[in-house]
């Protein structure tokens, strides 16, 4: 077993003691914040240490870092951590720039570590059935495809949205890892990319928490339009923003040769999948409700368009499958290789709106193994499989 400290005891840190409870390999035994009253209140409601950041960094009894650190962050917190020799697994993405991830990923082969990094949501239910239809070429090859995530932006809920709006944050930067890791997982690596942003306001309003009412400064783009061309020589369009109040269109679909796919929420690991065949073929829906990591467990209350209202979300599968690799020598499957080609297409992506030309990407990752279901319940607590 290995024990896990936690740095960053923010809203998403709940999220991961919530996967404690779902997987039989997780095992966490103390926290660090700069926030030192949010500390303690989170090693009070786990039972865990709470811990300064040095000092949870130079405690032998951590082997892993759970990176949980605003995105600035990563790179700073995800580097002290390797050179104390433990193994990181970070929120997404993997830094806020492609130069600091390669270093980092660098530094972890050099002292043989395992460095991982959300999203994992491509493991989920709805996510692999997917990636088994497309291997097994239900619609044959795939040519193009489309897929958007849209809504106001985070202020509407946050008491604290102003890191989303300046350097280092965004909506590419926010959601672009869920999509472009589940098109990588699908499609394999992208090859270059055309995006155009824009920013529409210099200031937005607080909706949320003690400042509602109040304003806040907008540094960045809020709204993103690219296109893709993957290796494989698919080409696919995207739109991510924070400036939609509310839309209908799905969230991902795939135009192959012998037919189309409705791609399940990237962001969530249920289902269902939807699929058609020939010309004029009726869509037909799977539900992914018998697999483990299909389930529905949560009920939502984000809001956000064409989302639904219950979900399946097991959130921290990847860091527990990362746990599985280290103590069997293997390839973990949200590993720094992945992390960081997405987070190439991301900061290619913004340069790309920038300079309004097509940028080629400097990296390349394999496509993860497919992860079956008989893993999973291996590794899922008896009374969750």
């Amino acid at each position: 077993m290995k024990n896990i400290g936690l740095i960053g005891c923010g809203n998403i840190a709940e999220t991961y003691f919530r996967a404690q409870e779902y997987f039989n390999n997780i095992n966490f035994v103390a926290c660090a914040d700069i926030n030192l009253d949010a500390v303690k209140r989170t090693a009070d409601q786990y039972n865990i240490i709470p811990l300064s950041v040095d000092e949870i960094l130079n405690d032998k009894n951590v082997d892993i870092i759970l990176n949980l650190t605003i995105p600035q962050a990563h790179y700073e917190i995800s580097k002290r951590a390797l050179e104390a020799n433990k193994h990181v697994y970070c929120e997404k993405p993997m830094s806020v720039k492609f130069d600091e991830a390669k270093e980092l990923l660098n530094l972890a082969k050099k002292n043989s570590l395992y460095i991982g990094n959300a999203p994992d949501t491509f493991l989920g239910g709805g996510g692999q059935l997917t990636r088994n239809l497309i291997d097994n070429n239900d619609i044959g090859q795939v040519l193009t495809g489309n897929f958007i995530f849209a809504f106001p932006g985070v202020q509407e809920f946050h008491p604290s949205p102003e890191s989303w709006f300046q350097e280092g944050g965004g909506p590419v930067i926010d959601m672009g890892p869920y999509f472009f890791t589940t098109l990588v997982n699908l499609l394999g690596p992208v090859k270059n990319i055309r995006g155009r942003g824009a920013k529409f306001f210099d200031k937005r309003e607080y909706k949320a928490g003690p400042k509602k009412g109040e304003t806040f400064n907008v540094e960045i783009p809020t709204s993103y339009m690219f296109n893709i061309e993957f290796q494989n020589k698919a080409i696919i369009q995207g739109f991510i923003s924070f400036d939609v109040l509310n839309h209908k269109r799905n969230h991902m679909e795939l135009y192959g040769t012998k037919g189309s796919i409705v791609v399940p929420d990237p962001n969530m690991f249920g289902g269902p999948v939807s699929i058609s065949g020939e010309f004029g073929s009726k869509w037909r829906d799977i539900s992914v409700e018998d697999k483990p990591l299909g389930k529905t467990n949560i009920v939502n209350h984000s809001g956000r368009s064409n989302e639904a209202p219950e979900q399946a979300n097991y959130r921290g599968i990847g860091l527990a499958e990362m746990i599985d690799a280290i103590e069997n020598n293997r390839m973990h499957r949200c590993n720094g290789e992945l992390a960081l080609h997405v987070l190439d297409v991301i900061e290619c992506a913004m340069i790309s709106s920038i300079y309004k030309v097509e940028v080629e990407l400097r990296s390349s990752c394999k496509k993860p193994e497919p992860m079956h279901d008989d893993f999973v319940r291996y590794i899922l607590k008896k009374d969750k499989s």
